[in-house]
């Protein structure tokens, strides 16, 4: 597994997302075209644990909190740049949205939740902002930006 081929993996994603308007809608169509025990997901999911180990994806940070750009946004995602970060138990840094952020929980352990949320695919309108969560054990989350864009508030 390379960036190239991750990039491919997550072309259905990324299709699917690009040019839509970030709310509930496309928080479920995401959850309904590709579930959480759907062969799209975890395949997603595995690549993720595999680049992790590889060391290419999630190299930079401290234990308990790890993360990494991996793909950054241009025609073949759609605009969506794409992280991936590995969380146990902490509260990030705060943040806001200016586009809206597209999120794959992907929890480690099962009681794990991102922001209180479950396995599967949640997302930020435009604008918001939160205190990015893993409460529970550890998580991994991948999040798509259009056009990359997040400031980071320092509050």
């Amino acid at each position: 597994m390379n960036v190239d081929d991750f990039t491919t993996l997550l072309e259905p994603v990324t299709a699917t997302a690009a040019g839509r308007a970030l709310d509930e809608s496309l928080a479920a169509d995401l959850n309904r075209r590709f579930p959480s025990d759907g062969e799209t997901f975890l395949a997603i999911e595995q690549a993720c644990h595999e680049a992790i180990a590889e060391g290419w994806m999630c190299d930079q940070g401290t234990e308990g909190r790890r993360f990494g750009r991996v793909i950054e946004p241009d025609e073949t995602t759609g605009g969506l740049s794409v992280d991936v970060v590995a969380l146990t138990d902490v509260v990030g840094p705060h943040h806001r949205h200016p586009t809206g952020e597209i999120c794959m929980v992907m929890p480690i352990d099962a009681s794990a939740r991102f922001d209180g949320n479950e396995r599967g695919w949640c997302v930020y309108e435009p604008e918001s902002a939160h205190y990015p969560s893993v409460s529970d054990g550890s998580a991994l989350v991948l999040y798509m930006l259009p056009g990359g864009e997040i400031d980071y508030t320092g509050n």
